[in-house]
């Protein structure tokens, strides 16, 4: 909707301005159309030298896709709808990702899921002292989409592993720690134009990530899910107990076909990446376990989803590799 979003020059960088609070600006897919033709406004002008994309509240940069719309889709049985999203979705994450211009992302706030896919593929990603990223799919029944395939597998070490299973939260330091994010705005600066960076540290303070890098990268090297929770377990740290807590939560179907991505993501460009991620969205879409995750944590907000498979032990190789496979024949494709 042309309101949930609000297009501005400065110093020749186009801006986008997302402005949906009471959604947390979650993406829907109209803003996604709307993003998608402004970039190719800014990138067809010769006066434009970069692109720009912020939040109008300070509380949220995005917190995702709009997730209640899927749901509403999904009850009208509207599965064109459901793929018609992603498929316009990650058409502009990759857009994002090959932006010929320098793409700036001023993130401040929450930024997850949806919001990250128009963010932390940008060039330049710029953190203020409030900004908070995860990536909680796995919590809702689905898997870190968005490019995350690809970013999150780039990620030092096992860390894009932790953040995609846990769910677990970073803020700016982290994120800069994490390659996820390229400079930090400090409170009180300010960002209109790509000359403004020269001015902005690359760091923001010591990385509480970086003490805990050692732990996660021996416990998240396994190669199931089962061995990385045994690993937890054995670590036996306040930290390791949490973790693992936490993930036994979340999807077990979600859970392997994430370590199946965060894997398969190691050795594929982007384009690949996404492609993949867009066979699996389809299969999502096609089955239970997102919706029945949406419908716990959003819709009637019980908090007890009821996964199926219900234990990790019994979700199968043949389910997991299914999901990469393409739905109905049908891929991800580019103009």
């Amino acid at each position: 909707m042309a309101g949930d979003i609000h297009f501005e020059t400065v110093a020749g960088t186009a801006w986008a301005t997302l402005d949906r609070p009471k959604a947390l600006n979650a993406l829907s897919l109209p803003m996604i159309g709307s993003l998608t033709d402004w970039m190719g406004r800014a990138l067809a002008d010769n006066k434009i030298s970069a692109l720009g994309i912020r939040s109008g509240s300070a509380t949220a940069f995005s917190a995702g896709g709009d997730v209640r719309a899927l749901y509403a889709a999904r009850q009208k049985n509207d599965r064109a709808a459901l793929y018609e999203f992603y498929r316009q979705e990650y058409r502009l994450n990759r857009a994002i990702r090959h932006c010929r211009k320098p793409y700036l992302a001023l993130i401040e706030g929450l930024v997850m899921g949806g919001g990250a896919g128009v963010s932390i593929n940008g060039s330049h990603r710029l953190v203020g002292p409030n900004a908070h990223f995860a990536m909680p799919e796995t919590g809702i029944g689905f898997f870190p989409d968005v490019g995350g395939s690809w970013f999150l597998s780039r990620c030092p070490g096992e860390i894009g592993l932790y953040l995609s299973l846990s769910g677990a939260t970073l803020g700016p330091a982290d994120m800069l720690y994490a390659g996820l994010a390229t400079h930090f705005v400090p409170a009180g600066s300010s960002v209109t134009s790509l000359g403004d960076l020269a001015t902005l540290p690359t760091e923001a303070g010591r990385a509480p990530l970086a003490n805990l890098r050692t732990a996660i990268d021996r416990c998240f090297s396994g190669n199931s899910v089962e061995a990385i929770l045994a690993a937890l377990d054995s670590e036996g740290s306040d930290w390791a107990i949490e973790t693992a807590e936490i993930m036994r939560k979340k999807s077990p179907l979600a859970l392997k076909v994430t370590l199946r991505q965060l894997r398969k993501g190691k050795h594929l460009d982007f384009d690949q990446a996404i492609v993949m991620e867009y066979r699996l969205a389809r299969h999502f879409m096609a089955g239970r376990e997102f919706f029945e995750g949406v419908r716990a944590a959003v819709i009637d907000k019980d908090r007890k989803p009821r996964w199926n498979p219900p234990t990790l032990g019994e979700v199968t190789e043949v389910m997991v590799e299914s999901c990469f496979a393409p739905a109905d024949g049908t891929d991800l494709t580019f103009e």
